[in-house]
């Protein structure tokens, strides 16, 4: 099986002359590219890298971080990328963890960095205008060469970290076989052809970004850096780049539909909408299906240790179904409070999302994590914590986490339904449920609203009333905020409405409904 730098000189081969990056002002064909990741390849062996050692990039989405990420690929080394939001602590873990040779960063992280105490013992190299005396990117890896690769499909692709509800990040290792069968999946289930073009703004920290810089190799396509999200730049690089399809978490995409320059943008180039990382209420499914009219709407439905769980190719036409297993991967819904995969729910009844480990997306455990291990990893089947069902028709519902599971009265009620339903709601812009503390039902469902407009709590009342929302699982509150709180890639973070960490909007009126 090929390895990732034999990959990417697939592209190089086909259409060296065609753009395939672009950060701005500098745009790089696919001849030029590997040149530049050559001379990184150069520059990493020259500090003493060796196949196998790890390289933890705390970096936005620029030219560096995914030449970086490429450079690792032809050489062996394991490229470690963490948020570049991290704080010292976090830096301290993961360089702990992975026993990192290399730290690169960059002046949005440098902060962080210089108050992380292990950062003081492995060797630094500092991305653009930094204030410190570490060697610049530009310096050590100035002298472009031809790439030559060096690792082989099993060796290891990178080590994506990712947090749980307890503990310390696990760090996730991919091999580079695992690697490219997930991008070839990707490929296939999003039906890309040969020059696509995508907006590369989902952080390479995160699976999504990964995803969609390898894919671009398959396809001898142009990746469009976007270091953060900006939903006026994003609308520029759109037009100006004349980008075909967009995978993106939901929130990116609501806040696209908000700006006031959406409709006077020109964006028929996008022919294909992707989205994963959280689920999509059917309001901005429909707004979206307007907006776009893309020929294809994908929900995809994954992690960072299965790529692929599932996918559904007509997302608007089965509103909140994550479809069926990928081409590569095994899955089904266990009873919920099991631990055998065996264990197999009955159609309809909601229970714990399984996979397959055999899937060749699959990882093969955390690192240095064997508490996580057998927690996660049962019976040959990755147990993601994720809750759901599938209907008659043998399409996957995913309605939260086990986590976030409401348990009011002796019922268990996931937010996901409630905020289908209030989406639809005319004067909701955003909404988030989740169970706070209640001394009689032991959690009371609460929702969270963004409002667009003036809007009474018993106006949404109402509109659960008149929905196909059981009683029991209507809001017996509502509170209004100025913001969801998220994470950076768009999560809710409901463990901070639960503990009243958001900013409150006064309730145009009574925010308690009638019982």
């Amino acid at each position: 099986m090929l390895d990732l730098g034999r990959t990417f000189l697939q592209s190089v081969d086909r259409a060296a002359g065609a753009t395939a990056l672009v950060d701005g002002a500098l745009r790089l064909t696919w001849s030029e590219w590997a040149r530049s990741i050559g001379g990184v390849q150069r520059g990493l062996a020259a500090l003493g890298l060796r196949p196998g050692d790890h390289v933890l990039g705390v970096l936005q989405n620029r030219n560096e971080a995914a030449t970086l990420h490429w450079a690792c690929q032809f050489a062996g080394l394991v490229m470690t990328p963490l948020n570049w939001r991290a704080k010292p602590e976090e830096l301290d873990h993961a360089l702990r963890d992975s026993g990192a040779r290399l730290l690169v960063y960059e002046a949005v992280s440098q902060e962080p960095v210089a108050q992380a105490v292990l950062a003081r013992t492995v060797m630094r190299v500092a991305v653009g205008d930094v204030d410190s005396d570490d060697p610049r990117f530009a310096q050590v890896f100035a002298e472009p060469a031809d790439p030559t690769p060096l690792a082989r499909a099993d060796d290891l692709s990178l080590m994506l970290y990712t947090s749980g509800t307890t503990g310390a990040p696990k760090g996730v290792p991919r091999r580079q076989r695992a690697e490219r069968v997930a991008a070839l999946a990707h490929v296939a289930q999003n039906r890309y052809g040969y020059g696509e073009r995508t907006l590369g703004v989902m952080p390479l920290y995160h699976t999504m970004g990964v995803r969609s810089l390898l894919t671009m190799a398959l396809v001898d396509g142009r990746f469009v850096c976007m270091p953060r999200f900006d939903a006026a730049a994003a609308l520029r690089a759109i037009e100006t780049e004349r980008v075909s399809h967009l995978y993106l978490v939901p929130t990116l995409y609501h806040d696209l539909l908000a700006h006031p320059e959406f409709k006077r943008t020109d964006t028929q180039s996008v022919r294909k909408l992707g989205f994963a990382g959280a689920p999509m209420h059917d309001a901005l499914l429909l707004r979206l299906q307007q907006a776009f009219q893309p020929e294809l709407f994908v929900n995809h439905y994954g992690s960072s240790e299965i790529y692929t769980f599932s996918i559904n190719q007509n997302a608007v036409d089965k509103p909140g179904s994550a479809g069926r297993a990928g081409i590569n991967t095994r899955l089904r819904v266990i009873k919920l409070d099991s631990k055998n995969p065996e264990d197999v729910a009955a159609p309809n009844e909601e229970g714990q999302i399984v996979a397959d480990l055999l899937s060749d997306e699959a990882f093969e455990g955390y690192h240095n994590r064997p508490e996580a291990n057998a927690r996660s990893l049962r019976g040959g089947w990755y147990f993601t914590g994720d809750t759901g069902y599938v209907d008659a028709e043998g399409d996957l519902f995913v309605t939260g986490r086990m986590d976030d599971m409401i348990i009011s009265g002796g019922e268990n009620i996931s937010p996901v339904d409630i905020e289908s339903v209030l989406s639809l709601h005319p004067s909701v812009d955003e909404v988030a449920v989740a169970g706070l503390q209640d001394e009689r039902w032991g959690q009371r469902v609460v929702a969270f609203v963004k409002a667009r407009d003036t809007v009474a709590a018993e106006s949404l009342d109402a509109h659960c009333r008149a929905s196909d929302l059981v009683n029991f699982k209507r809001p017996r509150e509502y509170v209004f905020v100025r913001e969801i709180p998220k994470s950076p890639v768009g999560k809710v973070l409901r463990r901070k409405l639960v503990s009243g960490e958001f900013d409150a909007a006064p309730p145009p009126l009574p925010a308690v409904p009638p019982a």
